[in-house]
């Protein structure tokens, strides 16, 4: 099914079912009864989006406590340093995990990944799982595979996500969400469907791509689209929409986009400011009320996005957008196996090198864009 509880400041969401999948209210088990809810879930992901703390304090992401039918808790912490230590007590049975990240940045945004899963192997802990950092910002993953994991319930899903009374979340914290899925974690898809991209013989909307279909591109002319992946994620914090509207940007209508989204842009300021001929530009950068908006209203969102030969830089109601960039995925069993891509034969994926053009910062995208409107 996929989301099944999304919070954040604005709203606090829980539907057993699923968010955005269509349930008969009169369908047997449409509403999830009081002795579904109290079991583990088989399988499931909890999601975190949090800045770091700016003074470098220790910080309780999130916090979860009961009595009842057994003492039962929940914590998530954040480390000076770049430390993550998860812990659920169950009784008398602790699990404990720790991960180490890079924290380069104290305003960095961490995207944090619990995902667990039924041990088919028939030896071994009954679960499974796997603790995940990412950093939009800077493409980064880090990831440890657990070779015992302890599931989730799903009435402490329900509560953790409605009940703020009953539940700690750091200040810095960007939302919370479960999925009763195994999220996957890496390259991320950041494009609507509905993003007209031109191809031979017209526009066509993002969504309808499939593998082998031609599309023109900045650097290489028509390449063919080697793969087209999605994912459906909660419309909040770093994955909340952007709408860009023309005629900036070069573009003949808006679109909407994901944040992470990198613009390649050009022109007389981009030489004069950076040297070169272009550089890319993440859409949350472009965000000022006016070219970019973020969107809200949505609960999820979906995102779809082109691998090509060369990650090549695709074109979008006019304007030059980055394709997906796998760098050398391929090669690494682990990482393509959490991934998007795990079900993938990476004998047939490409490798890219890193982009020619130079990604710039914040503080610089707005100075760029100050340029452009003088």
């Amino acid at each position: 099914m996929g989301w099944i509880a999304i919070s954040d400041a604005e709203e606090h969401r829980f539907c057993a079912e699923g968010m955005f999948r269509e349930v008969d209210p009169a369908a047997p088990g449409a509403v999830a009864t009081a002795s579904q809810l109290d079991c583990p879930m088989p399988q499931g992901s909890m999601m975190i989006e949090s800045r770091l703390s700016p003074d470098g304090r220790p910080q309780t992401l999130l916090a979860f406590e009961r009595a009842y039918p057994r003492p039962y808790k929940l914590t998530l912490q954040a480390l000076p340093g770049g430390g993550l230590v998860l812990v659920i007590a169950d009784g008398v049975d602790v699990f404990h995990t720790a991960l180490h990240h890079d924290s380069q940045d104290r305003a960095d945004i961490l995207r944090i990944s619990y995902s667990w899963a039924r041990n088919t192997s028939g030896t071994g802990p009954a679960h499974r799982g796997r603790l995940s950092i990412e950093r939009p910002e800077y493409d980064s993953v880090t990831t440890v595979e657990l070779q015992s994991a302890r599931p989730l319930m799903l009435e402490d899903v329900r509560i953790i996500a409605t009940d703020p009374r009953r539940r700690l979340l750091d200040e810095d914290v960007q939302f919370f969400a479960v999925s009763d899925e195994v999220e996957p974690v890496g390259p991320m898809p950041c494009l609507t469907a509905n993003v007209p991209i031109l191809a031979r013989g017209g526009y066509a909307h993002a969504g309808d791509l499939r593998r082998g279909d031609m599309v023109e591109t900045l650097e290489s002319g028509v390449v063919p689209v080697l793969q087209a992946v999605r994912r459906t994620v909660p419309a909040c914090g770093s994955f909340r929409p952007v709408r860009l509207r023309a005629p900036y940007f070069g573009l003949i209508r808006d679109i909407v986009v994901a944040p992470d989204q990198r613009l390649v842009v050009g022109g007389s300021e981009v030489e004069y400011t950076f040297g070169r001929e272009a550089v890319l530009v993440p859409a949350r950068h472009l965000v000022n009320g006016i070219s970019a908006i973020q969107l809200t209203g949505a609960v999820t969102v979906s995102y779809t996005q082109l691998i090509l030969p060369r990650h090549e830089s695709v074109i979008a109601a006019g304007c030059p957008v980055e394709s997906l960039y796998l760098g050398r995925l391929r090669r690494k069993p682990g990482p393509l196996a959490a991934s998007l891509l795990a079900g993938a034969d990476r004998r047939m994926l490409p490798e890219h090198a890193r982009s020619a053009y130079l990604m710039i910062k914040p503080f610089e995208a707005i100075t760029l864009m100050q340029r452009r409107a003088a």
